[in-house]
């Protein structure tokens, strides 16, 4: 919950693998997305970080963890045009697991 009581709503993506040989289209989509996720008032807190696993077994490449002020913003983001041809790009280039959680 923000300084206003709003409830912000967080979308996690893991890579757990690259599509070989595509790690330029990937590139190109970290290069394009984040002018994309702040049009929509994303913004990150977590990108590209050290990752410590305890339980899962997923074994991420990478892991995102975008916040955005509520449920409506990011399923706006998530379906708007200019995302759309990110998406593909995005799946393109590695299998990616994505959901979305509304927190406090």
């Amino acid at each position: 919950m923000d300084s206003c009581g709003r409830i912000s709503t967080w979308l996690r993506i893991s890579s757990p693998t690259f599509t070989s040989p595509t790690r330029r289209n990937f590139e190109e989509y970290r290069r394009r997305v984040p002018a994309v996720i702040a049009a929509y008032g994303g913004r990150y807190l977590a990108r590209g970080g050290t990752i410590e696993e305890f339980e899962t077994g997923a074994n991420p490449h990478r892991v995102v963890v975008l916040e955005f002020p509520d449920m409506g913003q990011l399923k706006a983001f998530y379906h708007s045009p200019e995302y759309r041809p990110l998406i593909a790009l995005r799946q393109r280039s590695a299998r990616s697991s994505l959901f979305a959680v509304e927190g406090v």
